[in-house]
């Protein structure tokens, strides 16, 4: 095992991303393994879906699991699992590309042109068109905390949005974006081609701190301690960065093709796509440690959980469920 501690700074030119306008420096993007046959029963219960999911989001509000049901670039379902009761799936009027939730009972989809704003308890669809985009492919959505929405595309824009469905403010420096986060009103980029996070001011016209995320990160989450984690894929380690302001604080090795995260009260949850394992790694120490793992699912691509009681969820990104597991590390 390996640990290893970088500072924000470096003299290295190649830990800092090019966040110039002109012509961003980009590598082929890094994705998930293509995971093999399950060779054991998954742990805890496996719900049956027979399409992929493509990102799912756990709402506090409804206590359920929000999903993005279908392929990616052609996803136009949304399925709904609650705690108790039976799960339904809701149609959307155009394909979507990522999700984020309120915490309260609404989930954001992001699609082309604008994004679609769900009420989890009834079903409700309100599509919302942002003034001068028709033709943009929003790839990303995060909530600030001020309720403003922020979007990503893939022509390499963080756009937040004002009330009146306008563009309050916009920054055009990534080669794409594929995931955003927020902490507070400062909002966090991901950009797979350029394997970078970076800052976007609350202002949301200006960039912050960016740092180059291994030799190919794929995911991003936030987690409770103000921390962003994110899953090197194809370096095969966890980063985990401090938020304010952005610095690596924890580097750590991760096999089988880590991609998807979850973040709980007490652990972080990673999964091996290239071994059909998920595995909790406690942080409070300074150096990860790993304390429990299960046997998933194929394809384990998007986890998500509960904290109430500490239920976790593993969707498969190749229709085989959502597997559903009691881990009984809930505070």
């Amino acid at each position: 095992m390996v640990f290893i501690a970088v500072s924000a700074c470096s003299s290295n030119p190649g830990d800092t991303p090019d966040s110039g306008t002109d012509a961003p420096a980009a590598i082929a993007p890094a994705a998930a393994a293509v995971s093999p046959p399950v060779g054991a029963a998954p742990d805890g219960v496996v719900l049956p879906l027979s399409e992929p999911v493509l990102s799912s989001v756990f709402d506090g509000g409804t206590r359920s699991l929000v999903a993005i049901v279908g392929p990616a670039d052609s996803a136009t379902e949304l399925g709904i699992y609650p705690a108790r009761g039976a799960g339904r799936v809701v149609a959307l009027p155009a394909p979507v590309t990522a999700i984020a939730t309120d915490g309260d009972g609404a989930v954001y989809l992001a699609n082309r042109g604008g994004y679609t704003r769900v009420d989890v308890r009834s079903g409700r669809l309100d599509s919302v068109d942002v003034d001068g985009h028709p033709d943009t492919r929003f790839t990303a959505i995060t909530l600030r905390a001020d309720g403003r929405v922020a979007l990503g595309s893939d022509s390499g824009g963080v756009y937040t949005i004002a009330p009146d469905h306008s563009v309050a403010a916009r920054i055009e420096t990534f080669a794409r974006v594929d995931e955003l986060a927020a902490q507070g009103d400062t909002v966090f980029a991901l950009d797979r081609s350029q394997t970078s996070v970076t800052t976007v001011e609350p202002g949301g016209d200006e960039t912050g701190p960016a740092l180059r995320a291994g030799q190919g990160a794929t995911t991003m989450v936030t987690d409770t301690a103000g921390r962003l984690l994110v899953a090197d894929t194809r370096g095969g380690q966890l980063l985990v960065f401090g938020s304010d302001p952005l610095m690596l604080r924890q580097q750590y090795p991760v096999p089988g093709a880590p991609y998807g995260l979850a973040s709980s009260p007490t652990l972080t949850w990673v999964s091996e796509t290239a071994s059909n394992i998920v595995v909790g790694y406690d942080l409070g120490t300074g150096i990860p440690v790993e304390k429990v793992r299960y046997r998933t699912v194929r394809q384990p691509n998007s986890l998500a959980y509960d904290d109430d009681t500490g239920t976790l969820y593993v969707a498969s990104g190749v229709g085989e469920g959502v597997q559903v597991i009691a881990t009984r590390t809930a505070p």
